[in-house]
């Protein structure tokens, strides 16, 4: 009989070792994007895009639908843990953008969202407690993925943040975020994350609930700290997928006092309709109607919790696939992926690498740039005329990281070892070897001059340009204006208009022609001028791509994010109709308003576009 026992025993535990290494090769053989293995009874799964850097959707979640289909059927295994198999990140992008593009109506991008909402789902609901473990960037589907598994840890990393930056994309989280997160840190809590799409530190993850466990990140050793900390993190999951399995962690964890006392007051129907009128003024205010997808998300969080989580679903669903078709969220994807790409530096790499750095005065200016160049490791020198001023400067930089010590954001061994590339001198000594020599003194011409004439003294790196002469010195000046509390408006504790300004107006006012003074067109008036001018610095190679020129429009000097920059605007109104504007403006007001020859070239052919299809989203 003994012997009997133990060989059922064996053959059991041959039989499941053995469906461990069948589910495991046919996985590795079958997946290109995530991989595999057993540790103990726990399927560690790791997430690996071998074309980026970062974990994008993909078709990553498709292939991890496919395994945990296997592990559910074949029940491979007790518990499961999902994890970057990179170094850094766990998913960082709201959606499949190349599945996006492919679909021409908001039904076929609705039904996108249900198959990831039906997994996630699937996950949520799983028999087999599964584990996210998450160090760098657990963003959009990445961070709904993470909230649909059982238990959540993070590191304690500057590296590790969660968020659902959807919104500055003109989105919403569309595989249950909006139905989740309310249930998992509170309304105010959700309402917070979904509709400032900021990131949010483990830290804060943990108070907030939205976060289990934290974990210390690890220093080097005979591995990276990277390394160090994955294994770590893996080590410490696997720990706690095999204690839910055996139930030493309960699957339904109790809440803190903060949250059931939110939850309970947020119970009260009430309550919750005075939350949804004060957020929704709120972002009335912030975007005046100009967005539409705040108000989506507001819409999608109160259908889940007024008439339940399918409603909810499918809500989020059907709103997600309207969002995508949207002029705004096309432009102001097309805004983010054009500053990731105009990150990349296209010159080529600088013929001198500058290490060292020398900066004429401790001013606002100078402080200003010590601060930036200090913080990305450049040795610098703050020199001015008087200890009072370089000690005002040096206060203005370490006051700057001692911001980021009180809110946590580093260390004060951090900040001192980053204050300790700083020195702050009266004299040029020093100033021989730095590799490059910014001026940042008083606005006086004579006092430039002098610095310009003492400075070569000592610089060598200023010897060469300046044996063409101090005139021909060509200098690059940003002008920070003194704070007088007033301009347009008068900066108070409270805003008014300045009445110096109103008296400006009303002696200088002229008669406005009738014929283009409506609301419409002196909207157009304004816009007109911009755009024409940015698509002339195209035409004259001033700006190499459209897209430099709506980053520059945008980011430089305010044009509306919802148009996308003035050349996706051309795009989406048309420049026939552009140009019919302008030409009625051009009769009143002369060739300030004549098109310039590139927007006419535009017009002759209809099917011309700056932008030749919808942009699909990079990455975070």
């Amino acid at each position: 009989m003994a012997v009997t026992r133990a060989a059922g025993v064996f053959s059991k535990k041959y039989y499941c070792n053995l469906s461990h290494s069948l589910i495991a090769v046919f996985s590795f053989l079958a997946h290109k994007h995530i991989s595999f293995e057993y540790k103990d009874d726990v399927a560690v799964i790791r997430f690996n895009d071998p074309t980026s850097k970062v974990n994008k959707q993909s078709l990553q979640l498709h292939e991890l639908a496919d395994v945990l289909g296997d592990i559910w059927l074949y029940r491979s295994s007790k518990s499961v843990v999902l994890i970057s198999g990179k170094l850094t990140g766990l998913l960082t992008a709201p959606a499949d953008s190349n599945m996006l593009q492919s679909c021409t109506t908001s039904e076929e991008v609705a039904s996108l969202c249900e198959e990831a909402q039906k997994l996630f789902k699937r996950i949520e609901q799983s028999r087999v407690p599964i584990v996210a473990a998450i160090h760098g960037s657990c963003l959009s589907r990445g961070l709904e993925l993470a909230t649909a598994c059982h238990y959540r840890i993070a590191t304690k990393s500057k590296e590790t943040v969660l968020g659902t930056p959807e919104v500055m994309l003109g989105l919403l989280p569309g595989a249950g975020g909006t139905q989740r997160l309310p249930k998992m840190v509170g309304l105010l809590g959700a309402f917070d994350m979904l509709l400032s799409g900021k990131n949010i530190t483990a830290d804060e993850a943990k108070k907030m609930g939205l976060v289990d466990q934290l974990v210390d990140p690890l220093g080097p050793g005979l591995k990276s700290p990277e390394e160090r900390t994955m294994e770590y993190l893996e080590e410490v999951a696997v720990g706690v997928a095999n204690d839910l399995a055996n139930k030493k962690i309960p699957l339904t964890r109790e809440k803190s006092f903060r949250l059931k006392l939110w939850d309970a007051v947020t119970g009260l129907g009430p309550v919750r309709k005075i939350i949804y009128s004060t957020v929704t003024k709120r972002v009335q205010k912030q975007t005046k109607n100009l967005y539409p997808a705040p108000f989506q998300i507001i819409e999608c969080v109160k259908t889940g919790i007024e008439h339940g989580s399918n409603a909810g679903y499918l809500a989020e669903a059907q709103s997600f696939g309207k969002l995508v078709m949207t002029s705004e969220s096309k432009a102001l994807i097309g805004l983010h992926n054009g500053r990731l790409l105009c990150k990349k530096n296209r010159f080529g790499p600088p013929e001198k690498e500058v290490k060292k750095l020398a900066i004429l005065g401790a001013g606002l200016m100078g402080a200003g740039i010590a601060q930036v160049s200090v913080d990305k490791g450049l040795t610098s020198i703050l020199k001015d005329t008087t200890e009072d001023a370089i000690s005002k400067g040096y206060e203005k930089v370490h006051k700057s990281f001692d911001t980021k010590v009180k809110k946590k954001a580093m260390i004060s061994f951090e900040r001192d070892a980053i204050m300790s590339n700083l020195s702050i001198q009266t004299d040029y000594s020093g100033f021989e070897s730095a590799d490059m020599v910014i001026e940042a003194v008083f606005e006086d011409l004579n006092i430039k001059h002098k610095v310009l004439k003492e400075v070569e003294a000592v610089s060598a790196v200023l010897l060469e340009l300046l044996s063409f002469g101090c005139m021909q010195v060509v200098l690059c000046h940003y002008y920070s204006s003194c704070k007088s509390g007033k301009g347009f408006f008068l900066y108070g504790k409270t805003k008014s208009v300045n009445p110096e300004v109103e008296e400006i107006l009303k002696n200088h006012q002229v008669t406005a022609p009738s014929a283009i003074s409506s609301e419409y067109d002196m909207q157009y008036r304004l816009l007109s001028r911009c755009i024409n001018e940015s698509l002339m610095c195209l035409q004259e190679g001033i700006i190499q791509s459209p897209l430099e020129g709506d980053i520059g429009a945008v980011f430089g000097y305010g044009f509306p994010p919802m148009h996308g920059g003035p050349f996706r605007f051309v795009d989406t109104f048309g420049a026939e109709r552009l140009v019919s504007l302008m030409k009625r403006f051009e009769d009143v007001y002369g060739n300030q308003f004549t098109p310039c020859q590139l927007l006419l070239d535009h017009t002759k052919d209809p099917s011309k576009r700056f932008y030749q299809s919808s942009p699909s989203l990079l990455q975070y």
